[in-house]
């Protein structure tokens, strides 16, 4: 068996919590979600597992790690949920020990095995299943959890207040407008066209993201708002710490203040996973048969404004450039072309990797996994050799990558594997390009 982070490293939001579990109570948990939340779906899918292994090679972690079979998708569902079905909720401390670092650390969720699966078993979903686990017994690590608790507190994944996130508007606003004379972030505009939803990691950390929105809107003359209210954040950590219940208050706020925008349409910055939660597993939970307005991803819309030619480019990136191809925009959209087309109108030397498309390996930043934290980082970039060597492969020496955990999770390849590479979001290579109204 080869070398496995998960021995060596204390999280209390893992460790500390099972020591205080007692056997009735795991035992109940267990039986709920099997039972009372997952019913045929599940049973259906451990069924018809034939235990082939045709998964294994479709893993990037059992790839990156010597193929140790530990690290094969069905190793991780059959330590996991399999046990959890065969033992019928007696399972103890240590079993759950090592399976919440499987399901928390070892697998993203990303759905690329599914897709190599004879039968087409969503394994991602018997992962999920056993994060709900986790998470209904308070064992989650500890990082990922606080990002839950801030979305219960905050209604966003940073603790960004009120003030703060209207400062930070109004500040881009101001940037922007160093650029593209009148540039506006609209606030609370009824009836405008679009509202247009990020996550919370930009008024935080990433601000210019914010500004470089406000110029391409201006100047592709659309009618768009932003809220001053709660609900501007669709991150949604919570979808991916088994905190359903908290997902789904997230969403129906999301949703809800769009409705009372009374706005026609949604775009969704540069993130994957916050698409998904909104578009996917978020209306599910709701009970909803899909969201209540259209959704539509950056990379769509994009297209949308270099295609019509309200955006037009006047000098395309000249260096070299790949790209990543976002699990839950890619795998679960379908956006593959359209992204391709986008950084070919954009950039002069598109270098394309492989696998690419559907088959195009995850970057183990989404699903949660960069989100719990510095300790486990390591362990993320053991299970990213494969993707160094892909994306060293190309010879470009910008990565776009439309989404804020592949952006985050790439920068940590780059600096781990040394790849003298960086990471760019398609906005922040658009406003180089674009043409501009004179000042």
């Amino acid at each position: 068996m080869a070398d496995r982070d998960d021995e060596k490293i204390v999280d209390p939001g893992i460790d500390d919590v099972i020591e205080k579990l007692e056997p009735k109570q795991i035992e109940q948990v267990v039986l709920r979600v099997l039972h009372e939340e997952s019913a045929a779906r599940l049973k259906i899918y451990l069924e018809t597992c034939v235990h082939c292994g045709l998964c294994s090679d479709s893993c990037q972690s059992y790839l990156s790690r010597g193929k140790d079979p530990d690290f094969a998708p069905v190793a991780k569902v059959k330590d996991t949920i399999w046990e959890m079905v065969k033992r019928k909720g007696k399972v103890d401390g240590p079993f759950l020990k090592r399976a919440a670092r499987i399901a928390f650390i070892e697998c993203g969720a990303c759905r690329r095995c599914s897709m190599y699966c004879p039968f087409g078993i969503d394994i991602a979903y018997l992962i999920m299943v056993v994060r709900r686990v986790c998470n209904l017994l308070g064992i989650v690590p500890q990082y990922l959890q606080d990002t839950t608790n801030s979305h219960s507190v905050t209604m966003n994944q940073m603790w960004v207040q009120q003030d703060e996130w209207i400062d930070t508007l109004i500040w881009q606003e101001e940037e922007a407008r160093d650029e593209v004379a009148d540039a506006r972030i609209p606030l609370d505009k009824e009836g405008a066209e679009i509202m247009y939803s990020v996550i919370a990691p930009e008024p935080k950390i990433l601000a210019q993201l914010l500004g470089n929105i406000s110029q391409i809107m201006t100047v592709a003359k659309m009618d768009w708002t932003m809220p001053s209210t709660d609900g501007w954040d669709n991150s949604n950590m919570a979808m991916y710490s088994g905190d359903f219940e908290i997902m789904g208050r997230v969403e129906r706020l999301h949703w809800d203040c769009a409705l009372n925008l009374k706005v026609k349409k949604i775009v969704m910055g540069e993130c994957g996973h916050a698409f998904r939660g909104a578009v996917y597993d978020g209306p599910k939970w709701l009970g909803w048969s899909k969201p209540p307005i259209p959704m539509i991803h950056a990379v769509e819309f994009y297209y949308d404004l270099l295609k019509s030619g309200r955006i037009k480019i006047k000098n395309k990136i000249e260096e070299p450039v790949t790209i990543q191809d976002p699990c839950n925009i890619i795998r679960g959209r379908g956006l593959h072309h359209k992204l391709r087309w986008v950084v070919n109108e954009i950039c002069a030397d598109f270098r394309d990797v492989e696998p690419r498309y559907e088959h195009n390996y995850c970057c183990q930043a989404g699903g949660g996994l960069i989100n719990c934290g510095p300790r486990w980082k390591v362990a993320r970039m053991k299970s990213n050799k494969v993707k160094a060597e892909q994306f060293a492969d190309t010879g470009a020496r910008t990565i776009i990558t439309p989404c804020h955990n592949c952006h985050s999770g790439i920068e940590d390849i780059i600096g781990y594997y040394k790849l003298g590479m960086h990471v760019a979001f398609i906005s922040e290579l658009l406003v180089k390009a674009m043409e501009r109204p004179e000042a």
